[in-house]
């Protein structure tokens, strides 16, 4: 895996595709969480510590029709000027003619952001034109976002045929991969995957590949009740898919098959309505009453997926146990964060990977208390799930 420490910048300048897809306020346009910002630093400073330059391009958002105001990077400059301590340029878009003189100026130890690749369709489309006008800005390609890896776009995967000797990996994509593949190539055993959220749908090809991997698997969440109502349980109104019965009883048998054990709830704390102020009561998973949901894992099931995490060597976490967004039903999902932080003090390697997860980790304050927080949700479930990505294969050719 080549990457940038393999690389001298003096004197050169640097094309990132770093992921500044950063939510922002809604009236300010501050910046309201910087984490995917953060992790871009250390790249960025290797390169300008070398004597080297930064051309730095995004996407933010999803535009519909072009330029945006509420989705111009321009919003995130002085919260990365902050994190690099210096100024960082800016150009109004990223292949026009100020993009060309303002990277054609950058000068040793200067920072330029290019505005939403986004606001180009070509972008998106993996429209070879473009990456290639986006290619001429920089003399190496660095690329450092692996929460964009899974999409064969423009930045991402095109453009990389435009630099045969000169591309690499920043050090956000050389962890992401190095802490993937050693939860899957390399995991010690036993190795549990915990599977929460909301649909089977979401998660049927992650589970299979888990199955061939895992010694455990544990599930929770929405999806959970798809499972038990497959088996025959009495689930209320609880969230189900009623047309992947099939599919969850098709898991099953192979887990079994293969001698890895699937844990399902034994309980659920259901309520009458889906909201936090909602009556609530304890009861078993599968006899949950008519005109009742469950919305989080019960005390008996916490106790039994602690037991199981605590007795693991390697633990994968993708997606809460909960709707933990609500403090009633947040109690599973905070079980599970705070016994992956405790796993890892006893030596296990604990990878938190997917939106949900992440923002749990980082709501309890967890994240220094796990081994590796993936900054990308869907490029880690599509490399769990392929093996590789777009992304990936462009810088390895």
């Amino acid at each position: 895996m080549k990457t940038v420490e393999h690389f001298d910048f003096k004197g050169r300048k640097a094309l990132i595709r770093v992921d500044f897809n950063v939510p922002l306020d809604k009236s300010t346009f501050a910046v309201t969480d910087d984490t995917r910002m953060r992790a871009a630093i250390p790249t960025i400073k290797k390169i300008l510590n070398d004597g080297g330059s930064v051309i730095l391009m995004s996407h933010l958002g999803r535009p519909k029709e072009g330029p945006e105001e509420k989705y111009s990077l321009k919003h995130v400059i002085g919260r990365l000027s902050e994190l690099l301590g210096r100024e960082v340029k800016f150009a109004n878009d990223c292949i026009g003619a100020e993009a060309v003189e303002k990277a054609a100026a950058l000068q040793p130890g200067e920072v330029l952001l290019l505005e939403n690749l986004r606001f180009y369709k070509e972008e998106e489309k993996g429209d070879p034109v473009f990456a290639e006008k986006l290619s001429k800005l920089g003399e190496l390609y660095v690329n450092d976002a692996f929460g964009t890896a899974h999409r064969a776009h423009a930045s991402t995967a095109v453009i990389a045929q435009f630099f045969p000797g000169g591309k690499c990996f920043g050090f956000v994509m050389s962890g992401e991969l190095s802490s993937v593949q050693k939860v899957l190539n390399g995991a010690a055993k036993p190795f549990a995957a915990v599977m929460g959220g909301a649909k089977v749908s979401d998660k049927i090809l992650i589970l299979e590949q888990l199955i061939k991997k895992a010694d455990h698997i544990i599930i929770g969440g929405g999806m959970a009740f798809t499972f038990i109502k497959a088996q025959g349980g009495k689930i209320g109104k609880s969230l189900v898919e009623d047309e992947r019965l099939g599919t969850a009883l098709g898991i099953l048998a192979e887990a079994q098959k293969r001698g890895v054990k699937i844990h399902l709830p034994v309980d659920a704390i259901a309520a009458e309505a889906f909201d936090n102020s909602a009556a609530t009561r304890t009861c078993a998973s599968n006899e949950i009453p008519d005109g009742w949901m469950g919305l989080d894992i019960g005390p008996r099931t916490e106790q039994l997926y602690k037991e199981v995490i605590a007795q693991s060597k390697t633990i994968l976490w993708n997606g809460p146990m909960g709707v933990f967004e609500m403090s009633n039903f947040e109690h599973g999902t905070k079980t599970i964060a705070l016994a992956c932080a405790e796993a890892t003090k006893n030596g296990a390697y604990t990878l938190i990977g997917g939106g949900d997860s992440v923002a749990a980790i980082n709501k309890y304050k967890l994240a220094e208390q796990v081994s590796y927080v993936s900054t990308g949700g869907g490029a880690l479930l599509e490399y769990i799930e392929s093996g590789t990505l777009p992304g990936i294969e462009a810088v390895e050719k």
